[in-house]
């Protein structure tokens, strides 16, 4: 079993910060890729940020320059520090990992947190 479990989020006014936390935790032998997606009422769900486990970054253009991803391995744990809150980054952030089980037959398999929202709002 693999959870993953999200911290932060919350109300922030536009043009505010907020960070995100989401820590793995199970049995994890290791990760390679974890993100960050957003999902948004009446939007599709889209990914915002990904780190690979060498700590190569990608981001979705309309968060490029104001959000930062992270990831501490030691931990398990990916960040996402975003600054420069708009309303339209209001959505709820689901984390993503891709982990490899301890377990046999040890094949990787994509996990998901339970999503935290964030609000930008004045």
């Amino acid at each position: 079993q693999v959870q993953l479990v999200e911290s932060g989020g919350g109300l922030v006014q536009p043009g505010g910060s907020l960070s995100l936390s989401c820590a793995a935790s199970g049995s994890i032998l290791s990760i390679s890729t974890m993100g960050w997606y957003r999902h948004a009422p009446g939007k599709e769900r889209e990914l915002v940020a990904s780190i690979t486990g060498a700590g190569s970054t990608n981001y979705a253009d309309s968060v490029r320059g104001r959000f930062t991803i992270s990831r501490d391995n030691a931990k398990n744990t990916v960040y996402l520090q975003m600054i420069s809150l708009k309303p339209e980054d209001t959505a709820v952030y689901y984390c993503n990992a891709l982990v490899q089980p301890r377990r046999p037959p040890y094949l990787p398999a994509n996990y998901w947190g339970q999503g935290t929202q964030v609000t930008v709002s004045s």
